[in-house]
């Protein structure tokens, strides 16, 4: 099976199933860095390892990039609408980092992607779900809709002197009332699902809006999970604001 397929099955199973997400982010002092967001899909691979097993797939450890896989299928890519190609040209400077072992029941992802100024990352979880439309020009059932879709929402990311944010709105409401509806058959699938923030600093955390984060020992990494669904349902519940010591 090519990497690409490989890549459009697992995505659409990550947003059929239980799942959990952690959304990553390295600032250092210039206000460069790195995001990533990543998928551990092991408790999947537990219900559907066995069978995977037993198509002799053979095991998958590779990086992807985008910039290279939108040359390739810019043909397919033509077809689409404008605001479909939109979409997949942010993907442009993403990577993604695919684990997979039948056997060994491992599955894991990591989207990422380096930055010059935090303002200019995109929506984390957004992006991920983009990556699914990689199989652009086949006719494809697409995954369970979710609240949250990028043009429903965004998510705005900043960090001015010693302040980080990040900020969601919702840009659509009647489309994110869709979503809600839609997203009403997949809560049992769902209900186990986390998403975590990990967001690293150049500096010590002073204070932040979110009293029930934890901190690393050097008090330089912020850490917060929430359920999923409650993320989907409410895309503002992880606003953030964060003051550095300076």
């Amino acid at each position: 099976m090519k990497r690409t397929q490989i890549l459009v099955c697992a995505l659409v199973a990550i947003f059929t199933c239980s799942c959990n997400f952690t959304e990553e982010i390295h600032i250092k002092e210039d206000g460069s860095g790195k995001l990533s967001i990543n998928f551990d899909g092991s408790e999947l691979m537990q219900m559907a390892g066995e069978e995977m097993a037993q198509t002799n797939e053979k095991p998958v450890d590779s990086i992807i990039s985008f910039k290279e896989l939108l040359e390739e299928k810019r043909d397919s890519i033509a077809e689409l609408t404008p605001e479909e190609q939109a979409k997949l040209k942010r993907l442009e400077h993403f990577n993604l980092h695919m684990v997979m072992n039948p056997e060994e029941k491992i599955m894991k992802f990591d989207l990422f992607s380096e930055f010059k100024n935090v303002n200019e990352v995109n929506d984390a979880f957004n992006t991920f779900k983009e990556a699914g439309m990689m199989n652009a020009g086949k006719a494809q059932q697409q995954p369970a809709p979710m609240a949250g879709s990028d043009q429903a929402t965004e998510v705005n990311y900043t960090f001015k002197g010693n302040t980080f944010s990040r900020k969601a709105k919702i840009v659509d409401e009647e489309l994110f009332q869709q979503s809600l509806d839609s997203l009403a058959g997949a809560e049992m699938f769902l209900s186990g699902s986390t998403y975590t923030i990990k967001y690293h600093f150049p500096k010590r955390v002073k204070s932040t809006n979110l009293e029930e984060a934890t901190f690393s020992a050097d008090g330089k990494t912020l850490i917060y999970e929430m359920p999923f669904l409650d993320l989907m349902k409410d895309p503002t519940a992880l606003d953030l604001q964060v003051e550095l010591e300076k």
